[in-house]
């Protein structure tokens, strides 16, 4: 069974320590990225399973992101899980009409995002 690929993308080394801490009990292969730009760039080069995106970032923010990963005919069907603060009705529509998958608010909980993230690449935990 291949290892799957994971996008972490935050600009807060924190938020990404930790994401890598909570995903590295799993057999994924992570990537990350620091801003909006690098974000599409590590996309498209990386072709991961699934991202994990923050919402305010430099150079592009997540909604841009996920609406130019959206663009590509192969990405459509990788799921995106809006990682971030912005908890407001506003910004949660926002990212779904920008096309991600789910939505998950900072200070978020390592079963809330496994969980997630298993049910979305079809793996249960053991």
């Amino acid at each position: 069974m291949s290892r799957k690929k994971i996008l972490l993308v935050d600009d807060s080394s924190t938020v990404l320590m930790m994401e890598r801490m909570i995903l590295n009990k799993g057999s994924y292969d992570l990537v990350t990225a620091k801003d909006g730009s690098e974000a599409v760039e590590r996309a498209f080069a990386e072709r991961p399973d699934l991202i994990l995106l923050d919402v305010i970032m430099p150079r592009m923010n997540g909604f841009e992101v996920c609406r130019k990963i959206r663009e590509d005919e192969a990405m459509k069907g990788v799921p995106i899980i809006m990682v971030t603060t912005r908890g407001e009705g506003e910004n949660v529509e926002n990212g779904f009409q920008s096309g991600c998958s789910d939505y998950i608010t900072k200070p978020f909980s390592s079963l809330e995002l496994l969980t997630k993230i298993e049910s979305y690449l079809g793996e249960e935990r053991r």
